[in-house]
């Protein structure tokens, strides 16, 4: 798949990068990553690099296999975001802000595009057998992002010259169903010129491994897990003939894997178990990679053959899953017989230490709970409990964005349109950046019959996600509408004044091209 050609993104043909002394790993309260020069710094600014990262990602967001699942976003970015905080200077002089996200794509990858956007391979996510496999890939990729290996690339050329660039990245995505359109992209005149430049070089690679290592052992990973997953990659290279996508996007060399085994070498062992967020992720992800009834039916065979293992986490999360694509199949009673089970799974049995919230995967649960009794066809009652438990899982874990969403989603189902208003325009308010945010205050809006509200947050929304015209469209019916207020028709002007200049300006960008 195309996600798979543009993994680690731009890759760079580079000019040798500078890279680690070849003594000691130094430990995590020491250790720090090298600082680049300021010579990349002045040829693509961060602001040009972010600006880049969010046109691609507008068009990945749009894309049919965009893995769109709140809870698994909100893991790899809670566990991504552990990771670039746990090693000082991680984010770079550019102080860059990273967002992790998932793609359904059976391949093992994953990939990062220009401004600090991580995309994750669903594929990679169940292949991984243990998180810090998992860590070891998406320090990797950190690596890129920190060292600035795809800006060095772009900040070779001159700046007027990345938005090209950026247009035949995203027509590729857009060709992504047609293999042949993808290949008359990457084949024709400029694209071939570019699809040189798009392979990071051995010294890229060797970087990234090494900052990437500094990363996941100063967030208390086993570094061992780095080699065994190359090697397993390796394997299944000589056993089925074909190379997995990430050797083939970071090709491995037998110095990178002795470089990394020195370097284990010079490092403390240590033994980190995993979270049993990490099996979840990896249950729903499995549920959500086909959804086919082929595909539905492989789900629950794995999953119930994963009921036999003798590891708790395992059973519960094969309980999560089960109880997941039973939701997805329209079962509610078996999606709550097998939720209550893997809760019960992991319950402390009398006498052993109570597990943390923390710990036992309730966040991720209390979103599945809340799927459940949300779900069409519950009865008015169940509806009503709904909003009292989401209340209390958002009291309990008050970072969680997707509790939130759902907590704003229960109100609304269950009639408290007002509630639910107030407490979407304060959420809007916090994160300006949530389209879904504004799609249900558009909801709640529209149920009220206020209609000149309800396109106004639809405005919101498309212009969050690039579509200016759509956008510019809802903001005239807003203003038709039989109920709008001076005040707001004011908004509506000075709103459509802002999206009208940023339409302008990026006219004014595709001419240079």
């Amino acid at each position: 798949m195309l996600f798979t050609a543009t993994a680690t993104g731009f890759a760079p043909a580079l000019a040798p990068a500078q890279s680690f002394n070849n003594g000691p790993v130094a430990g995590p309260a020491t250790a720090r990553l090298p600082t680049l020069g300021d010579t990349a710094r002045a040829d693509l600014s961060p602001v040009v690099e972010r600006k880049l990262g969010e046109a691609i990602m507008r068009e990945v967001r749009g894309d049919r296999d965009y893995l769109d699942d709140d809870a698994i976003a909100e893991y790899l970015n809670n566990f991504g975001g552990a990771l670039v905080d746990a090693m000082p200077g991680t984010r770079g002089e550019t102080n860059a802000d990273f967002s992790f996200f998932a793609v359904r794509d059976g391949a093992i990858n994953a990939f990062a595009l220009p401004g600090g956007f991580i995309g994750v391979h669903s594929g990679l996510l169940l292949a991984a057998q243990t998180e810090s496999e998992l860590a070891s890939v998406v320090s990797h990729e950190i690596g890129h992002v920190s060292q600035r290996h795809i800006a060095r690339m772009l900040g070779q050329q001159r700046q007027d010259a990345l938005l090209p660039i950026a247009a035949l990245i995203l027509a590729a995505l857009a060709a992504k169903a047609s293999p042949d359109a993808a290949m008359g992209v990457v084949m024709g005149g400029q694209g071939l010129a570019v699809s040189r430049q798009l392979s990071f070089s051995r010294d890229a690679e060797r970087e990234a491994d090494r900052v990437g290592f500094q990363i996941m052992s100063a967030g208390g990973y086993d570094t061992s897990g780095m080699v065994a997953f190359f090697k397993r990659l390796q394997g299944a290279t000589k056993v089925y003939g074909e190379i997995p996508a990430f050797l083939s996007s970071h090709p491995l060399t037998s110095e990178r894997i002795v470089d990394i085994q020195a370097r284990i070498r010079e490092t403390p062992y240590r033994q980190r178990p995993d979270s049993i967020e990490f099996h979840i992720a990896k249950a729903r992800a499995r549920v959500l990679q086909d959804l086919s009834t082929t595909g539905r039916r492989d789900t629950r065979t794995t999953l119930q053959s994963q009921l036999a293992q003798q590891h708790r986490q395992q059973q519960a999360a094969a309980q999560y899953g089960l109880s997941y694509l039973s939701l997805k199949e329209g079962d509610l009673p078996g999606a709550r017989s097998w939720y209550d089970k893997a809760r019960t799974t992991l319950r402390p049995k009398e006498g052993t230490f109570s597990a943390t919230p923390q710990s036992d995967g309730g966040a991720m649960f209390a979103v599945l709970d809340l799927e459940i009794k949300l779900a069409p066809g519950q009865p008015a009652d169940v509806a009503q409990q709904a909003v009292k438990d989401a209340e209390q899982a958002v009291y309990r874990y008050p970072l969680s964005r997707a509790l939130a969403r759902q907590y704003a989603d229960a109100m609304i189902n269950a009639g408290r349109l007002d509630d639910a208003t107030r407490y979407l325009r304060e959420q809007v308010r916090q994160y300006r950046e949530d389209p879904k945010l504004y799609d249900l205050l558009a909801k709640a809006y529209s149920k009220q019959g206020k209609i000149a509200l309800q396109h106004m947050a639809l405005a919101e929304s498309y212009a969050l996600a690039g579509a200016l015209p759509a956008a510019v469209d809802q903001l005239n019916f807003a203003r038709k509408a039989s109920d709008v207020s001076f005040y707001e028709q004011s908004v509506i002007d000075a709103r459509e004044r802002e999206i009208k200049a940023r339409q302008k300006e990026e006219k004014e960008e595709e001419k240079e091209r």
